[in-house]
């Protein structure tokens, strides 16, 4: 018990550091450099094409069923995100469809 009050102790401080670190390091300016702005634009797009090619890295196009879980999912996605402009529901909603076709379809 005291192991795990001591681990959640410093996960919470961990986690709080996190989220006022750029408070305090730009502390009195206006704004964010440049550099910071730039990351900002272009990290989200980032991450979204690095977790597409990891979940999509083991396919097995020769083998049934020819990835087309994986491929039906993420036209779910993209559809979802045309339609809504909502990142989070289509992450959710692309997770679901997959879940779906390869429990009941697939």
């Amino acid at each position: 018990m005291k192991h795990s009050l001591i681990l959640v102790a410093i996960m919470s401080g961990v986690t709080i550091l996190i989220r006022f670190f750029p408070f305090i390091v730009f502390r009195g300016k206006r704004e964010a450099p440049a550099f910071i702005v730039y990351l900002g634009e272009v990290l989200p797009q980032a991450i979204i094409g690095m977790l597409v090619i990891y979940c999509l890295r083991n396919i097995k196009l020769t083998a049934s069923p020819f990835g087309l879980p994986e491929l039906i999912a993420v036209a779910f996605v993209v559809l979802l995100q045309a339609i809504k402009h909502n990142t989070l529901l289509s992450v959710i909603g692309g997770t679901a469809a997959y879940m779906i076709l390869v429990q009941l379809v697939f």
